[in-house]
């Protein structure tokens, strides 16, 4: 790996990279079979990722032809590598011994260990057979959506497809690693202005927004819309907030804290509840919920837009979701894509159907979707949301953080890039878009350390 990143850093002709040889083990991130129940009995706030991420050599798959070798410069966290660090709500293990049964290829996913990680920034090295709109050398990045074409169901949209899956949570090889091997459908161009760590942080969170509010399949945000953001300063809520503002919407974004509140304002995003200062309490007890906080939290955002919400970003389920359908407007759309406060919902069916409103369920991204929040981020209109950077191995330390809501937005994680600020090739570019907004995240994080 080494005389691969020599050669990146020596901006190497692609020719020469193609000639370097695939290392037979490469340093990953991954979690094992034979732990997958150490945290039985444990409450989740108490498993720590640390003890479960383990960063050490593995071995170097086959390429399938489809498929490139990645060297992955840079990296980041995600929730779902959380999830897989605690085996939760399942052990990872399952999803790759069921991709293991699909073919020849999917047999190499079936490990006793898994390599984690969904978003990465990296170099082309070595192309399968067919692969074509690709080549050793070219600067990537790569969107999560893992899918093939050999089924009906991926034609339309290929998150609809039977064989969908998520790289590096259902998956194996993903991009929490020196190495990674990649579908050449999941690969984009890596913005030009944009370093390593900051090219990284963007593709699974960015794109999951895009979806649930831009794209055809979900809320179809137009401009004038206003929209209410549940955890607006975090992975995919902090995007939200910049593509409704750059879309000509309103938003309206929760947060947790007095400074999370000035991030957000910094953002330009100008109503903000904090709703720990508010006091709310959507549940009265475990079984109940209170109508009561959901009508004053209607009035708050009311007295703030003077109208109700066109679109609700909901991701947090059952602690928000009896709220997200009281407080829309009529007509209006809730938009989720998680639950990572319980997946078994309650809201109350009369604010739904009697007033006409719709609640939408959004995954991930298509590969069109993914490429169109990567041209917003590539052209600057869409700035990463990245707060901190870790060494890949202090990979565990990262994912606690996040674990414990302790992160603003994204966490970097450098993987083979040895320092930070490194594979930024227009600096026009990037004095144009401007510092402040790019590091806005990390600026302020810094402020209240």
């Amino acid at each position: 790996m080494q005389e691969i990143l020599d050669a990146i850093q020596s901006d190497a002709s692609g020719e020469d990279i193609a000639n370097l040889a695939i290392p037979e083990s490469y340093r990953a991130a991954h979690v094992l079979r034979e732990e997958q129940a150490m945290w039985d009995g444990y409450e989740s706030a108490d498993k720590d990722p640390r003890e479960t991420l383990h960063v050490d050599e593995v071995a170097t798959p086959e390429l399938a032809p489809d498929e490139v070798y990645l060297a992955v410069m840079a990296s980041s966290i995600n929730f779902n590598t959380v999830w897989t660090s605690i085996f939760e709500p399942l052990p990872t293990f399952a999803f790759l011994d069921r991709l293991g049964k699909e073919s020849v290829w999917g047999k190499r996913h079936a490990l006793d260990y898994h390599v984690v990680g969904s978003d990465a920034s990296g170099v082309v090295v070595k192309v399968g057979s067919a692969v074509r709109n690709w080549k050793p050398g070219d600067r990537v990045t790569v969107h999560c959506n893992h899918v093939d074409d050999q089924d009906h169901s991926a034609h339309n949209d290929s998150m609809q497809a039977a064989n969908q899956r998520i790289w590096g949570f259902e998956t194996n090889f993903g991009g929490l690693a020196d190495l990674s091997i990649v579908k050449a459908n999941q690969l984009m161009p890596k913005p030009t202005h944009l370093s390593w760590e900051e090219s990284a942080v963007n593709a699974l969170c960015a794109s999951t927004s895009y979806r649930m509010l831009v794209g055809d399949n979900a809320a179809r945000m137009k401009q004038g819309d206003n929209v209410f953001i549940w955890g607006a300063t975090g992975g995919i809520g902090a995007y939200a907030t910049q593509l409704v503002l750059n879309g000509g919407g309103t938003p309206v974004g929760v947060v947790s804290s007095p400074e999370r509140a000035e991030l957000l304002n910094a953002m330009g995003c100008e109503f903000v509840v904090d709703r720990k200062a508010e006091g709310y309490r959507f549940w009265s007890d475990e079984h109940t919920q209170d109508e009561r906080e959901w009508r004053r939290l209607g009035k708050q955002v009311r007295g703030m837009l003077g109208d109700d919400p066109d679109i609700v970003f909901e991701h947090p389920g059952r602690s928000t979701m009896g709220a997200s359908v009281f407080i829309t407007k009529r007509g209006g759309k809730i938009v989720t894509c998680a639950a990572t406060s319980g997946y078994m919902i309650e809201y109350d069916n009369r604010h739904l159907w009697m007033k006409l409103k719709s609640i939408i369920s959004s995954h991930f991204a298509n590969y069109q979707e993914a490429w169109e929040m990567n041209r917003l981020l590539g052209t600057g209109a869409i700035v990463p949301v990245m707060s901190d950077v870790f060494a890949l191995d202090h990979v565990g330390d990262a994912a606690l953080k996040v674990h414990r809501n302790e992160a603003e937005g994204k966490l970097g994680v450098l993987c083979l890039a040895p320092e930070e600020g490194l594979g930024i090739t227009d600096r026009a570019k990037r004095e144009s878009v401007g510092e402040d907004r790019i590091n806005l995240f990390r600026r302020m994080a810094a402020s209240k350390a």
